[in-house]
């Protein structure tokens, strides 16, 4: 008779010669279209740009430096802060963080209602949900620029039925910014709100309220503790792509409203283009985005 103790380097030994080998695929993957780029990028960001474009393998912190620190055109100029770059870090961390909330005050209530349907009923929601993604995001943002503009059928039915006069001029600003956000990550929230509402025991309500527990208190101290990892995920899936975002800023917002995407996608563009300054910036919103996520996630590890 055979014990555990000579089963389980048996059961290790088939798991290398057959499962470690079905992995190599999936590590390939990530190593050439995830790590490469990565790496690429980082070693960008510490080399010269060339006159013509492109760049010299000449390793220097100058695209770094462009950034927090402005030296004049020449260079010869005393050192001050490059405010520029930074209202455009600025501008892009609240604009992803309002549209996060917003789309989580309107996400929550949508995944909820969702959630207490019927199950035949639930399918056509997520369906309705889901279906935008159908579209390509560009075809998306040039159709809401169409709507937005000042003769556009949004501004023509409230002038239809009195509520403006003149046509709103919302294109070109960050309140259109805004709504290509929302419009852009909304599903982002409702979904994983919506697989931990399913989750929930509605028994819990209901003991809430035999306790004589006010709505908000059943919300707030209920509710929401039992669902927040759902309420976490869809604000990380909402917040890091439209941080990030470049097609809303550049489609709707127009140049006085650039976000950190259209920033690095200006740098890539033509000859006169700068890499490492693209690259840099990109690390430093990589680097950001790492040490929010990690922060988050020291944050869960403590005991409520």
């Amino acid at each position: 008779m055979v014990g555990p103790a000579t089963d389980r380097p048996s059961g290790e030994a088939t798991y290398a010669r057959i499962v470690r080998p079905l992995l190599l695929p999936t590590w390939l993957v990530i190593g050439t279209l995830l790590l490469l780029p990565v790496l690429l990028m980082v070693v960008y960001a510490f080399l010269t740009k060339e006159f013509r474009g492109g760049v010299e393998w000449k390793f220097t912190l100058a695209a770094f430096e462009q950034f927090f620190i402005n030296r004049g055109l020449f260079g010869d100029e005393p050192a001050q802060i490059e405010w520029t770059y930074i209202n455009i870090f600025w501008r892009s961390i609240w604009q992803a963080a309002l549209a996060t909330l917003l789309c989580l005050l309107m996400g929550f209530p949508a995944a909820w209602y969702i959630a207490t349907r019927r199950p035949e009923t639930r399918t056509i929601w997520l369906f309705l949900i889901t279906i935008p993604y159908w579209v390509n995001l560009l075809i998306r943002t040039v159709s809401l620029r169409f709507i937005l503009r000042d003769n556009g059928p949004l501004n023509e039915a409230l002038i239809a039925i009195g509520i403006i006069t003149d046509p709103l001029p919302i294109l070109n600003s960050n309140l259109a910014v805004q709504v290509g956000l929302i419009y852009s990550y909304l599903p982002f929230m409702v979904l994983p709100i919506y697989a931990a509402v399913e989750r929930y025991n509605f028994t819990l309500s209901e003991a809430a309220v035999d306790l004589y527990a006010s709505r908000w208190q059943t919300l707030t101290e209920i509710v929401i503790p039992v669902v927040k990892p759902g309420i976490v995920a869809g604000a990380i899936l909402v917040f890091i792509p439209a941080l990030g975002a470049f097609l809303a800023p550049d489609l709707l917002g127009g140049a006085k409203n650039f976000m950190i995407g259209s920033l690095i996608d200006e740098q890539f563009r033509g000859s006169q283009g700068n890499w490492p300054f693209g690259a840099a910036v990109s690390v430093i919103l990589m680097t950001l985005v790492l040490i929010a996520l990690l922060l988050q996630a020291r944050g869960a590890r403590r005991p409520s």
